[in-house]
């Protein structure tokens, strides 16, 4: 069953005295002084109104069938760039789509006299769609499907992963700037087209763009809910090395029954390797991939051992039953703060209808290593090199391509960026937020850390349902609603922290904190 909504726009009429207003050195949307609160539900109140017309702007860019990894869309992800920048510039942002070595960038400013200076990172760009055949519309036609239980959720690629999230941040500075004429803090934003294809062009743009980007802190939204009703800071992400290993043997493909014993099969070489890379235990196997591992400090891992975290069901509802990790650590251990080794795609010889009896010459598989604080992409490569030409046998060549590699980084927990942020999501939430990992990577926020020092607020409202990557992907409406008015909050809380960019590397800097 689908849903349509109504697309009438409700305009909120501010009174002339509702200007922005600094919002100081307080520390939580409830000790704001009462006009400055009302100001605040009045923002609230704009997002509420006007959630249709937000919708609206989101299946727009919904629509756009913007996937990096594809040459023949590089037009569409031009346009989705051109799309964002018109919208920015339409609510007062000094917005620009600049070019680099692969899709564009989207970089816009909107800066205030006083108050921090807060950067929003988020990508345009989505995963491909394949197998389309298990899609219950067209993916780039985003329908409103109505559950069961009268959720409603917005089916669509990158729905959720990333354009409906990065459309929150958005839609919460058009609210605050309709309604006041201004931000509480100064906003760039940056939104890149290669997140999905492991940003090769990004080092080279912020090579060219310098200090431009430099800001107190990052936000970004490519993150998780802790739950359904209990919002999340991810405060560590795993790095990333991934590439493809080609196990090379004959110079062509044989008739299995001519040389079958006698020539090595590369498909069966790959395979043994590919086994060789864990042990009994689940614990990678390769020489020196733990050495460098650094463990979380004591005050995150208090944070992580209050979490409720249910292995059983976490497992069940993706069909599986018992985790196949290193059994000396737990499923949420393993996921968040253990470097992993797994095997993406492998392929070689025929695939076609029928039988075709060969021995190939090729064997490829796609691998990926998630890594942890401390471990550096290029060592594990090497480590990797090392594992394999230990074990390669004669008559057999190893290529590995590259495809991109990014350190794990984390947050400090006692930030006064993360204090404040926090803040908000209680006003908000009427719960506490939880710190949570991240077993995934977003390349950027180690980029942005190691070159600016800046390190960075990730708050996201996808569920944990979402399909990320998969047919179906979906947003809850609920998730794009509150996650307007959670950032509508967390930049008045922000506005109390003192522009002296440091970020929450530093940790301290918030006016709140600071004696009279």
């Amino acid at each position: 069953m689908y849903a349509s909504f109504a697309r009438s726009q409700v305009h909120f009429i501010c009174e002339e005295g509702d200007k922005y207003m600094s919002f100081g050195e307080q520390s939580s949307a409830a000790d704001l002084p009462e006009p400055k609160r009302l100001l605040v539900e009045s923002v609230l109140s704009y997002a509420d109104s006007n959630l249709d017309a937000s919708l609206d702007r989101m299946f727009e860019l919904l629509r756009i069938p913007s996937v990096s990894c594809d040459p023949l869309l590089a037009q569409q992800c031009q346009a989705a760039a051109s799309w964002l920048a018109t919208e920015l510039a339409d609510i007062g942002f000094d917005a620009s789509v600049r070019p680099t070595a692969g899709h564009p960038v989207v970089i816009a400013h909107q800066k205030q006299a006083t108050g921090p200076h807060v950067l929003f990172y988020g990508h345009y760009d989505v995963q491909p769609v394949e197998p389309l055949d298990r899609w219950e519309a067209d993916p780039f036609d985003p329908q409103l499907k109505v559950q069961p239980n009268g959720d409603t959720q917005i089916i669509a690629r990158g729905a959720s992963d990333d354009k409906g999230q990065l459309l929150t941040f958005v839609e919460a500075c058009r609210a605050w700037k309709t309604v006041t004429g201004g931000l509480p803090v100064s906003v760039s934003m940056f939104f890149e087209g290669e997140e999905e294809s492991g940003s090769p062009s990004m080092d080279e743009f912020l090579d060219q763009v310098g200090d431009e980007l430099r800001a107190d802190t990052m936000l970004l939204c490519d993150t998780y809910l802790w739950n359904d009703a209990i919002p999340a800071v991810t405060v560590m992400f795993r790095g990333l090395l991934e590439g493809e290993i080609e196990i090379a043997c004959a110079s062509r493909d044989l008739h299995s029954g001519a040389y079958g014993n006698a020539a090595r099969n590369p498909i069966q070489v790959l395979a043994g390797l590919i086994a060789s890379l864990r042990d009994e235990s689940g614990a990678v196997a390769i020489k020196g991939f733990y050495d460098d591992v650094q463990e979380p400090d004591e005050d995150l891992k208090s944070e992580l051992k209050k979490l409720d975290f249910d292995t059983d069901s976490f497992l069940q509802n993706v069909g599986l039953s018992q985790s196949a990790g290193d059994q000396a650590y737990s499923a949420l251990e393993q996921i968040w703060t253990r470097p992993s080794c797994e095997i993406n795609g492998i392929a070689g010889g025929y695939h076609g209808d029928g039988l075709k009896t060969i021995i190939p010459s090729k064997a490829v598989a796609k691998i990926s290593f998630r890594l942890v604080a401390g471990q550096d992409p290029e060592k594990i490569q090497a480590h990797f090199h090392d594992h394999i030409r230990a074990r390669l046998p004669a008559d057999c060549t190893m290529k590995f391509t590259a495809f991109g590699g990014s350190k794990a980084s984390a947050i400090p927990s006692k930030s006064q960026f993360l204090q404040r942020a926090r803040a908000a999501l209680r006003d908000e939430w009427n719960c506490e937020s939880v710190l949570i990992g991240s077993g995934g990577s977003i390349p950027i926020v180690s980029v942005m850390q190691n070159r600016f020092g800046l390190a960075s607020l990730p708050i996201g409202f996808a569920r944990s349902d979402n399909r990320h990557h998969s047919p179906n992907e979906k947003y809850d409406l609920s998730s794009f609603h509150k996650g307007i008015r959670t950032w509508i909050r967390v930049l008045a809380e922000l506005s109390g922290c003192e522009g002296n960019r440091v970020g929450a590397l530093d940790a301290n800097s918030c006016a709140a904190d600071k004696p009279a």
